[in-house]
This record gives C-alpha cells, sequence and structure tokens, in this order.
C-alpha cells in the first residue's frame, strides 16, 4: 500500500473502495469498505468489508472487531484502548437500522464518540434496504462530524450493489 499524505480523504477513500470490492456480492447487502485512521499519526488502525468477518458482517463493524481483537477487549470496551482524533472512512453511509438484527454501525460508531472526530462518507445510504437512514444525524448530535467525500459516487454505488438485479 503507497503512503497516503494526511487529510488525502480521496486516496483514504479509494482505499476504502479497493476494500469494497472485496465483499462477496449478494442481493441483500451493498459492497462496504470501511478504514479507521489515526489523525494524529497517519496511521491505518484497522480495516474491512461487508462480510469479511463471520456473520452477516458490515464494513465498519468488521474494523470494530478487528479492533477489539488486536487490544484484547470486548467491542463494547474500545473507547477505553484507543487513541483520540481517529477517523472512520466508509464508502458508504453507516447504518442505523439492521434488518438482521445485529447492531446497527452508527450505534457502535457511537460507542466511540469522543474517539472517533469524523465520519468520511463516499455516498449516502441508498434506499434498497432501509428507507430513511437516521445514523447521521445521531452521529452528529454526539458530537461526530460526518463529511462526505465528493467525486467518487459512481464508482462506490457499481461496486456497492453488485449482486443487484437493478
Amino acid at each position: 500500500m503507497a503512503e497516503m499524505q494526511p487529510q488525502d480523504h480521496h486516496a483514504y477513500m479509494r482505499y476504502a473502495l479497493g476494500l469494497a470490492r472485496k465483499s462477496p456480492p449478494k442481493p441483500t447487502n451493498f459492497c462496504v469498505g470501511a478504514v479507521i485512521v489515526d489523525q494524529s499519526t497517519n496511521t491505518i488502525l484497522a480495516d474491512g468489508y461487508t462480510l469479511e468477518l463471520d456473520g452477516n458482517t458490515h464494513a465498519e463493524q468488521c474494523c470494530l472487531l478487528k479492533l477489539a481483537q488486536q487490544h484484547g477487549v470486548a467491542e463494547e470496551q474500545l473507547k477505553d484502548v484507543l487513541p483520540p482524533h481517529l477517523a472512520l472512512y466508509t464508502t458508504v453511509e453507516p447504518c442505523s437500522k439492521r434488518l438482521s438484527g445485529n447492531l446497527p454501525c452508527a450505534e457502535r460508531i457511537l460507542r466511540l464518540a469522543g474517539v472517533i472526530d469524523v465520519v468520511y462518507v463516499g455516498v449516502m445510504e441508498p434506499k434498497e434496504f432501509v428507507q430513511e437512514n437516521t445514523g447521521r444525524a445521531a452521529l452528529e448530535k454526539a458530537g461526530v462530524r460526518f463529511e462526505h467525500v465528493a467525486g467518487m459516487e459512481d464508482a462506490i454505488l457499481k461496486v456497492a450493489k453488485a449482486g443487484h438485479s437493478s
């Protein structure tokens, strides 16, 4: 992996898109890639993609589960062991509802409010599965910035919807 410059949001989003391409295409999921970056050191702490880990896992969930494993803690305890000033890059807006019954990604990120300062997204969640994603509002209310990285929408949606019929 080429070294990315601090705050090069497009480079991190391209990296996340490369991860999304590893997601197995399914009609019931979006293929998403996510990266957690320590903004203080410009270091990638974890990355993930949809269905990378066992279960019906989302990209953000995979990042957090990997971090928990690295630190030997439960996911719920990550706030106690992670450095501050983290950024999450995700190709698609974190979900606010899981039809599978799993904890939504926005709620997982909310646990880390104050550690994750900002969420960068490539596209807002398409309405195929959940008509109204309320995650952005909840994150912003908790003090987590939410920023759109423009210019890659077509490529992200093409990958995200792989396996969908339309």
